[in-house]
């Protein structure tokens, strides 16, 4: 039975990697096999695991590592290049959905609940929830206004 969200302490690496991402730009994200891949403005993507586990990688090294298509990894490199262009590059993205406007990380809060995540990842005029559940491998993210 569910307790409700209680604020959990981010781990050692997980705080490493949220040092890194601090004042960098959400421009988009996708998920893909069980994690949530957030494309940055400083050429990295921060990709957030079901467990809640997270890493920071160069933009063409995740890509090179998400064991894609050929045809598939292309697609996105041209999503990532249109979210780095902004909103006027190309409207429509098939693989990722945009970050809304003014995702500038200034925190990142971490929530336990039995076997689920939230994290909330605040930016200067807006932010994204992401909630995870592990034991159905699952990652939903929505907006956040703040």
């Amino acid at each position: 039975m569910s307790t409700g969200w209680a604020e959990a302490a981010l781990s050692t690496y997980q705080d490493h990697v949220v040092a890194h991402v601090v004042g960098a730009t959400v421009l988009g994200h996708f998920v893909l096999d069980e994690a949530l891949h957030l494309v940055l403005d400083i050429g990295f993507v921060w990709t957030i695991f079901v467990d809640g586990e997270m890493l920071l990688r160069h933009e063409r090294l995740a890509l090179s590592e998400l064991g894609l298509a050929d045809e598939e990894r292309a697609a996105l490199e041209a999503e990532f290049d249109a979210l780095h262009e902004g909103e006027a590059a190309t409207p429509q993205l098939s693989l990722a959905r945009r970050a809304p406007p003014g995702c500038a990380i200034k925190e990142v809060e971490l929530y336990a609940d039995t076997g689920r995540r939230k994290i909330i990842i605040r930016g200067e005029a807006s932010g994204l929830v992401v909630e995870t559940d592990v034991s159905a491998g699952e990652i939903s993210v929505s907006d956040l206004a703040v």
